[in-house]
This record gives structure tokens, C-alpha cells and sequence, in this order.
């Protein structure tokens, strides 16, 4: 299996169209599956290749053989026809966490009138069952799933025989990048009428160019990228979130003269080689503000160590990082905090996240990456919203910013969530009431891409210390994936 990831597409689509022909359908699932898996822990793929004509066709391919074998059910095998309509949502793994867990949840809210489905194909590890419980689970007409142990093409046909045996009225998938399985499992044999969630948007991720299948992009960086750039006969859903109370207008920003800053991301979006480190950011930001810095998400504890040993070397107290690795709601914790400027996380951004903050009413920095407008997420954000790309612009901006500013700022947001990411907007366009749907406009159209920092950075990639680490780092994500 390793040596099929190490060769190229070319070589492997060629090895694996051979391994199907001969019925090595779990082989090819598998080898699939390490390929991308190796891309998305490349750094230097990021935001270079998103999708795999090739790899897309050889997952269909597996699964209209491994269907074929399966069969039609008997008339009598199959569910009775429901009194509401059934939608279904195939997923890697539910997680708590994830911002694609919270797109299902909105999505169930939309459409209280249908039972809904999720199906996991557990190659990410178990969903958190407590999640579900505590949230969407709460809901009589919503069930969870497993595929649970076996093999790649087990999980594949237990798959294909909930979706021929339930007979969803709409089905969506949410699979995470390298997941072979879920994307082939819906075949157009089967006539469902699907839609791909392309939320793993700033990696290659299969399933980007199922033609059976709607093809949903969540912001209008990824919906000008996928359209301009991959020719994809694309739909925007922008995303949304419930709200949860505008900043209250008597709470002042920098009460005492001082920033309140705060990021949201796990360590797989903070803890990313890059050319500058969040890590190494957090003690300096600190330093210019002489404030607090909140850290929601989880990190690792090597992370935690370098950022609290940075505070340590510039006398900062150990207090003004507060770390808190979760929270039921990013909204209200920018609240209960008293949050007066949001950083963006990056080099990886959080697209949902902004959303929280916009409608929280606190004022946004955001990070432009040196070469990739998608995972910057300026896009999503109001008009004149503050970006920096070193460091120093955003120290010098963090000391110098005014009350005035943060409040007009604070209003934009609030203005940029209330027009476009209310729930009813979500329920309108999934009950087909919303009308025409508008083109998003892109407000990174003059994003320049920062060529020789780029270079530069892709160079220190290629060092062995550097080579080690992601081997390192393959190795933990394919423990962390049976934990």
C-alpha cells in the first residue's frame, strides 16, 4: 500500500485500474485512500490541487463494480415508503469539533418536516456519540450510523445497502478528503438525487468532480475557484449560523486600554509549517497589546509548550494566554470573554468561525496567505476589514488600533451576517422559496500572491528535518484515526 501512494497518479490510476479489473475492490479503496493522504500532508499541495478527475472515476468505478455485485434488495427488502421525506448525510466521522458536523446541524434545522439519516463511514475513527446526543440527537427524526469494523469495501457495501435499502429522497456528502469509500458509494444506477458539500476546500479531496452529483461550494472564494479554475457547474449555499445576540452596545471596547484578542482553531489549522508560526505569534501580539489572548480549540501539548516558554522569555505573564481547547459556542464565548478583535487562525482560516464572529459583532483580522485566497477567508468577510500578511503589520495595527475603529468595524460584521448568514436564508434555499440565487461577489479579487516569500518557504520545505516531521506527523494521523 505504501509503495502504491509513493508512485505517481499516472502509475497508480494504472496499477489500480488493473487491481479492479481483477475484483481487488478493497486493494484499490485502500490505495486510494493512502495517496490522498499523503497529498493533504504536504504542505507545498496546499491550495495548488484540489481535485482528481482520475481518482474520482476509479472510486465511481469500484463502486458500480462492488454494486453490481451487490444486487438490487428484494421488493420486500427494502423500507416502506415514509410518511416524511428521508435525507441522508454520509460522513467520515461526526465529530464535535469539525465545522462540517455544524453544516448537518444547520442543515437538519432547515428542514424540520424530514427524518434525517447520517451515515459514517468510521474511516476517520468512531463519531463522538456524545455530540450527537447532546445536540442534533435531541431530535427523534434523527439517527446515526456506523459502518463500524471491516475492511475498506465492507464499509463500502454496508453503505450501498443502507442507501438501497432506506431510499433517501436526498442524500449529501460531507466526506472528508481522502475518504474512497463515500465517494463511491452513490452511483447513478442508483438515481438518488445527491449533492457533493465541498467543504474540504483548500486540499485535494475526492468527489470534487462527481458529475452525477450537485457540486455545493460554502464561500465565494471556493465558488469563483471551482467554477474559474476547474470549470465546475457549481452552487453556493453560503454558510450560516443561529444567532446569538449582536456585542452588546454598552460593553466597551478596551475598557481598561488594552486588546482582548482571540483565535478559534484546532491544532490542524494553527500547528501547519508555514513562514510565520502562529505559536511564535501569540507571545508577540501579547507583548504589543499588553492584554489578553484567548486560544479556543485544541492544541498540542508541544504547542502549548512553545507558546507558554515564549511568554516566559518576554516576561509576559503566564495569565494573558487563556487556553480553553473547547467550547458549546465560539459566539458566546467571544462574549463571555469580552473579546474586542478576533485573529483569524491561520495558515489555515475557519470559515464558519467568521461567520460567529461576524455575528457576534467583533471586529476581524485576518491573515492574507502568501499564496492562497481560499484558505485566507477574506472573501467572507465585510468590506475594509483589516489583513495583514507579516507580522509586523498586525502588531502595528493591534497598537495603534482606535475604540472608534473597533466599533465601526464591530457594525460591519454584524451588517455582513444579518444580510447573508441567517438560518432563514439556508431554509429558503433548501425549500426551494429563496428565488434566483445571486452570484457571490469575492472580496479577495485583488489578492497578490507574495511570490519570492513563497519560493522561499517551499525551499525549507524540501530540508530533511522538515521530511521527517510529515512522516512523523502521517504516522500520528493514522494512530489518531483508530483512537
Amino acid at each position: 500500500m505504501a509503495s502504491d501512494s509513493c508512485k505517481s497518479l499516472h502509475s497508480l490510476t494504472e496499477r489500480l485500474a488493473i487491481a479492479i479489473g481483477q475484483g481487488e475492490l478493497d486493494h484499490a479503496l485502500r490505495a486510494i485512500h493512502d495517496f490522498v493522504e499523503r497529498i493533504i500532508t504536504e504542505p507545498l499541495c496546499t491550495s495548488q490541487v484540489y481535485g482528481s478527475r482520475k481518482l474520482d472515476e476509479l472510486c465511481q468505478k469500484i463502486g458500480r463494480a462492488n454494486l453490481e455485485a451487490i444486487g438490487a434488495p428484494p421488493g420486500d427488502a427494502a423500507d416502506p415508503p415514509p410518511e416524511s421525506r428521508l435525507v441522508v448525510y454520509i460522513v467520515t466521522r461526526l465529530q464535535k469539533s469539525g465545522g462540517h458536523s455544524r453544516v448537518i446541524e444547520d442543515f437538519i434545522a432547515a428542514q424540520p418536516e424530514a427524518r434525517h439519516l447520517i451515515l459514517a463511514t468510521d474511516l476517520g475513527g468512531k463519531s463522538d456519540i456524545d455530540y450527537l446526543l447532546n445536540g442534533v440527537g435531541k431530535n427523534s427524526k434523527v439517527l446515526l450510523e456506523g459502518a463500524g469494523a471491516g475492511n475498506f469495501q465492507q464499509r463500502l457495501t454496508w453503505l450501498q445497502s443502507r442507501l438501497l435499502k432506506t431510499r433517501p429522497h436526498k442524500v449529501y456528502l460531507f466526506n472528508h478528503h481522502q475518504d474512497s469509500v463515500a465517494v463511491a458509494a452513490v452511483q447513478p444506477a442508483m438515481k438518488i438525487d445527491g449533492s457533493f458539500y465541498h467543504h474540504g476546500d483548500h486540499q485535494l479531496c475526492l468527489g470534487v468532480l462527481l458529475s452525477h452529483l450537485q457540486h455545493i461550494d460554502l464561500h465565494p472564494m471556493g465558488y469563483h475557484t471551482c467554477r474559474e479554475v476547474l470549470g465546475i457547474d457549481n452552487t453556493y449555499i453560503p454558510l450560516t449560523a443561529d444567532d446569538k445576540g449582536d456585542r452588546p452596545s454598552d460593553w466597551p471596547f478596551m475598557p481598561a486600554g488594552r486588546l482582548t484578542t482571540c483565535t478559534a482553531a484546532r491544532s490542524n489549522k494553527v500547528e501547519v509549517p508555514y513562514f510565520v508560526s502562529y505559536l511564535e505569534l501569540v507571545p508577540e501580539l501579547l507583548k504589543a497589546t499588553g492584554g489578553k489572548h484567548i486560544h479556543i480549540g485544541r492544541l498540542t501539548p508541544w504547542a502549548l509548550f512553545r507558546i507558554r516558554r515564549g511568554l516566559k522569555r518576554r516576561g509576559i505573564a503566564a495569565e494573558r494566554f487563556i487556553y480553553t481547547p473547547w467550547v458549546p459556542s465560539v459566539w458566546k464565548a467571544l462574549h463571555e470573554f469580552r473579546v474586542d478583535l478576533y485573529v483569524a487562525s491561520f495558515p489555515y482560516g475557519g470559515g464558519l468561525t467568521l461567520i460567529e464572529v461576524m455575528g457576534a459583532g467583533i471586529p476581524l483580522a485576518l491573515h492574507r496567505h502568501i499564496f492562497s485566497k481560499v484558505v485566507s477567508g477574506i472573501g467572507l468577510a465585510y468590506r475594509g476589514a483589516f489583513s495583514w500578511r507579516f507580522p509586523e503589520d498586525l502588531l502595528a495595527y493591534c497598537g495603534s488600533v482606535t475604540v472608534s475603529d473597533l466599533v465601526q468595524a464591530g457594525r460591519a460584521g454584524r451588517r455582513q451576517y444579518e444580510t447573508f448568514h441567517r438560518p432563514e436564508r439556508l431554509q429558503a434555499i433548501l425549500n426551494g422559496t429563496a428565488g434566483e440565487q445571486a452570484v457571490p461577489d469575492d472580496a479577495s479579487d485583488d489578492f497578490v500572491v507574495e511570490a519570492d516569500e513563497f519560493a522561499s518557504w517551499m525551499e525549507r520545505q524540501l530540508s530533511l528535518g522538515r521530511v521527517l516531521a510529515r512522516a512523523a506527523y502521517r504516522g500520528f494521523r493514522r494512530l489518531r484515526s483508530w483512537w
